[in-house]
């Protein structure tokens, strides 16, 4: 785990968005956590102060905790979360040292101006590969994911979570179309999972 996120904080960019898409892909493939797991994470992360990136350890604390090796489960998650977060932010920290003193030199070179509007586009696609993961992982039961090359084809099977399509529609109206704020939409998707669940029973 500690190499995995070493990995993942000194060659991915972009924010959390960008990384998260790639952490759940290889959460799940490594069988640390289910992929409603990840979105219990990735919930938590969003309804919490503290940078969305701490998911992270959501993620080492999980993987620790099925795969403890000679330790208890506890204890093993306990230290997994504390590597995972120590991994994740010291390259962080050593860019920006390194770095500083040359930031107001390299404003003027075009060469790395036109090198960073690039990769701001594909940060872009990225994140909307992770909202695509997230939302098909959400309303579906399962989805099967099916490698052509480059590409990766994401397919949705039945059942259709019929609560979780009506939360979504009922936010994507509130936000876009009423207009109305973040924590407006937070309570009333609460409110609609609330009557389904314990009062519907869906």
């Amino acid at each position: 785990m500690g190499l995995f996120f070493s990995k993942v904080a000194i060659i991915t960019f972009g924010g959390a968005y960008a990384v998260l898409a790639y952490v759940a892909r290889e959460g799940v493939a490594r069988g640390w956590l289910k992929p409603e797991e990840m979105l219990d994470g990735l919930g938590m992360a969003e309804t919490t102060p503290g940078p969305l990136i701490q998911v992270v350890q959501f993620v080492g604390f999980m993987g620790a905790y099925r795969n403890p090796g000679d330790l208890t489960p506890l204890v093993a998650a306990l230290l997994a979360s504390g590597i995972t977060c120590w991994v994740t932010f010291v390259p962080s920290f050593v860019w920006i040292f390194l770095g500083a003193p040359y930031v107001e030199r390299a404003r003027g070179w075009r060469a790395l101006s036109a090198a960073l509007s690039a990769i701001t586009a594909s940060v872009v696609g990225v994140i909307l590969n992770l909202a695509v993961w997230f939302s098909l992982h959400t309303v579906f039961a399962r989805v099967t994911e099916t490698q052509l090359g480059y590409l990766r084809l994401y397919t949705p099977s039945l059942p259709f979570d019929a609560l979780a399509g009506v939360i979504v529609l009922v936010s994507l109206v509130v936000l876009l179309r009423l207009k109305l704020g973040m924590f407006t939409t937070f309570g009333i998707a609460i409110g609609i999972g609330v009557i389904g669940k314990h009062v519907l029973g869906l």
